[in-house]
């Protein structure tokens, strides 16, 4: 092995492109940088009140070039030709119609301010009626039932659902996308000058996962089913594919277009993507028996098998069971829960609604007021997050459901809604923030338990993302709530540090993924220990969770 080769690591996440140049002889991060995407962070294509969740592909091709060329330039100019390797991580499932030439319809002129012809974000949730007829079909019609490695319930949050409720809603688009592309699968393309959409090389993880596909179904749902749905399905699924890929194969080489832009080699290596939470994974040190928990705006929870020991055994309820996805010869299993540091953002803007009122009057100007409004933000939350530390558990009535935006696991449910109880006049604001913390960890206890019900034992917990790294309230009533050990990933770039070390294997640095995250890895900087005494008080009142949870999913249903 060369001793200086580098590789790039991309996380593409909901706000952001961020960029790691990384030594694989130890893993050492020479440089990294971080770039919003413009359209999004003007709020630009989205309508929350629609759930509706929309990124033009020009945000990504811009923060990405941006975000590869400022990581560069933090080291000598003579070290880009020991650039060895590319790989990419991204939300999913986050897909895009394509024409012809694989360019999403939002980059031709006609469609360039078209929602329905941008990347349907992770989060977006305006397919759950389409969702439900899929499920309804699966459960019911005299074939295979295609939902039964996905957890057996499919989700508004992925492919096929979202293509449906598209096609459905705009003939346009429906008449002029050729075929989908996810994220992960079209960031490699467009890097390689492979957009093809029937060449290009499609992601095991995003296809397994979101998309029904599996061997024994060979490759995706059949025509028969697909045309049940909908009629122009079985000409789209001629468009799309049979085989996937895992991480661990190369994409292709860099195209002599990005090879001129970034100023590297065109022999490059670009490595097949993959989902970000997944290659957090590997970034984070998954192994058999640990569960490494993303904690975001959402929260992915995943955890790999060998194959002998799954063998066939079905796990109802979760987001799918995949060999090949996260770990390469391995079955790595998803779950996750579809608002999670969300949950607190929330909260703390409703506190901080009145500061909204800055920006509309002339007492300070526009800049001022911004500044302002993101130093009470952070003081909100540190000091919300303070006096709830202080309030013993159990020791409040205060109780509230974490699904403010749906359900992802055990069992999606896109329909359920967030919701507190126990209020009193004395419900102040530390006890409401502290019930939506324990509401997040109860969350994490029920997939917890879904894994172990189904024989799959979950011996400790990786934390990674943002909120791991910040709110030592949250890890520690997790794991009290859990009764489990938690050990914080060392690196704040889990899912680029995953990222890289895929780059390091597909340009031939290390023969698998093992000895890239032996030598890569970054090891923990903190662990959080159970608290016996919290965790039989919090046994009692995840019961109530439940109930609650139970009552709220019934009144839901009233409201269809």
């Amino acid at each position: 092995m060369n001793k200086n080769n580098l590789v790039i690591g991309l996380d593409f996440g909901t706000d952001s492109c961020r960029a790691i140049i990384v030594n694989t002889k130890d893993g050492y991060i020479l440089s990294e940088s971080v770039v919003n995407y413009p359209l999004w962070m003007n709020g630009e294509f989205c309508d929350p009140g629609k759930n509706q969740f929309r990124q033009h592909p020009s945000d990504y091709l811009e923060a990405m070039e941006k975000a590869i060329l400022k990581a560069l330039k933090e080291i000598p100019r003579s070290a880009y030709s020991d650039v060895r390797g590319i790989s990419a991580a991204t939300t999913g499932s986050t897909i895009v119609p394509v024409n012809r030439e694989g360019i999403p319809l939002s980059l031709t002129g006609k469609f360039n301010k078209n929602p329905d012809a941008m990347f349907i974000l992770w989060k977006d949730h305006t397919a759950v009626k389409e969702a439900g007829e899929i499920n309804s079909l699966a459960h019911s019609w005299d074939g295979i039932d295609y939902t039964k490695y996905e957890g057996g319930v499919y989700s508004a949050e992925w492919f096929w659902a979202k293509i449906l409720h598209t096609i459905r809603t705009d003939e346009e688009i429906s008449r002029s996308a050729y075929s989908w592309v996810e994220h992960c699968d079209w960031i490699p393309a467009v890097l390689t000058g492979n957009t093809n959409p029937l060449k290009l090389k499609r992601s095991r993880c995003a296809a397994g996962h979101k998309a029904m596909w599996h061997p024994s179904f060979t490759g995706l749902p059949s025509a028969d089913f697909l045309s049940k749905l909908d009629a122009r399905l079985p000409a789209l699924r001629e468009r799309l594919y049979t085989e996937t890929y895992t991480a661990d194969v190369p994409a292709g080489t860099l195209s002599a277009e990005w090879a001129g832009k970034l100023g590297l080699q065109d022999d490059v290596v670009v490595g097949t993507g993959a989902f970000d939470a997944h290659m957090g994974a590997v970034g984070g040190g998954i192994s058999p028996g640990t569960l490494v928990k993303v904690m975001g705006t959402s929260s992915c929870d995943m955890i790999v098998v060998s194959g002998d020991i799954l063998k066939d055994r079905l796990v109802k309820g979760i987001c799918g069971q995949v060999a090949g996805s996260i770990i390469p010869g391995m079955t790595g299993l998803e779950a996750g829960q579809s608002a999670f540091g969300d949950v607190y953002a929330w909260f703390k803007n409703v506190l901080a609604w009145p500061l909204s009122l800055i920006r509309k009057t002339e007492i300070v100007d526009r800049g001022k007021a911004g500044r302002i409004e993101n130093e009470i933000d952070a003081m909100i939350i540190d000091e919300l997050s303070r006096e709830a530390s202080e309030i013993k558990p159990g020791k409040s009535s205060v109780l509230a459901l974490d699904w403010l935006n749906g359900r992802r696991s055990p069992f999606a449910n896109q329909l359920v809604r967030g919701a507190i109880t126990g209020l009193t006049l004395g419900s102040d604001a530390p006890r409401i923030f502290r019930a939506l913390v324990e509401a997040t960890a109860f969350g994490t206890k029920s997939i917890v338990e879904r894994f172990e019900e189904e024989g799959l034992p979950v011996k400790d917990v990786i934390g990674i993302g943002g909120v791991s790294k910040k709110s030592p309230l949250v890890v520690q009533i997790i794991s009290d709530v859990i009764n489990r050990k938690i050990r914080i990933a060392k690196t704040e770039q889990a899912v680029a540090l995953g990222a890289a070390e895929f780059a390091a294997v597909v340009s031939g640095s290390f023969k698998n993924i093992f000895d890239a995250q032996e030598a890569m890895g970054s090891g923990f900087d903190a662990e959080y220990f159970p608290d016996p005494s919290n965790t039989g008080i919090y046994g009692r009142i995840y019961k109530k969770y439940k109930l609650f949870g139970n009552l709220v999913e019934e009144y839901t249903k009233t409201e269809v």
